[in-house]
């Protein structure tokens, strides 16, 4: 069974920087596609970023382009992401989220996610 351990939420100044992590460990084909969500107070969960396990295709929510990079590491299956200059309303629980092959195939949608980590972002 495969599992996703997240790591590297806390809290920062507004402007500040943090790293998440997300280690997939167990039985695993070849990585599909991760990504990492966030859950903010109030709002709908949104994808923030997502990284593709083959061609390495990056996407991102246009409000954090440029402040925000996804990379992965396949040799570890792990996801990193890297947050500059964090806003205020970035506060909430980023999780990650990801979808191996199977037989070849690629689920349509994410089919193991993270606990979550919580970020808080401070004035």
């Amino acid at each position: 069974q495969v599992r996703l351990a997240e790591s590297g939420g806390g809290s920062v100044q507004a402007g500040g920087s943090l790293t998440l992590s997300c280690e997939a460990s167990g039985y695993i084909d070849r990585t599909c596609r991760m990504g990492y969500f966030r859950q903010v107070p109030g709002k709908e969960s949104e994808l923030v970023s997502a990284i593709g396990g083959d061609d390495g295709q990056e996407y991102y929510l246009p409000s954090v382009k440029g402040r925000f990079t996804i990379y992965l590491n396949n040799a570890k299956n792990t996801m990193y992401q890297q947050m500059n200059n964090l806003e205020n309303q970035e506060t909430g629980v980023y999780s990650c989220a990801a979808k191996f092959y199977r037989g070849g195939y690629c689920p349509a949608d994410f089919t193991h996610w993270g606990q979550g980590t919580q970020v808080t972002v401070s004035s």
